[in-house]
């Protein structure tokens, strides 16, 4: 399971701000989505059961956020959990 990252936007640098996203699909079920953030991420249920709403909801959440290699692995993971997923640059930079 992977550590959170606490590092500082400053730390991460403009071109290292990544993030995966969620996607909603109409396969998996609700609870297996939370289920998933609870297991791989380690989110307390609260957490995860707001992100499965967001993707239920909006289509879409941010589910993690660090380096681009970071999210590729996090990215892959969600793939491997069956559930859709994409890397993308966050917007935010270390301004």
């Amino acid at each position: 399971m992977p550590s959170e990252d606490v590092r500082t936007r400053e730390e991460l640098g403009t071109a290292d701000v990544w993030v995966t996203v969620v996607w909603n699909d109409p396969v998996n079920l609700m609870s297996y989505v939370t289920y998933v953030f609870r297991s791989y991420f380690g989110m307390p249920a609260e957490r995860a059961e707001r992100l499965m709403r967001q993707v239920h909801e909006e289509g879409r959440a941010t589910v993690s956020h660090g380096t681009r290699e970071q999210m590729e692995t996090d990215t892959q993971a969600m793939h491997g959990f069956g559930l859709w997923a994409t890397v993308q640059a966050s917007g935010r930079g270390a301004a």
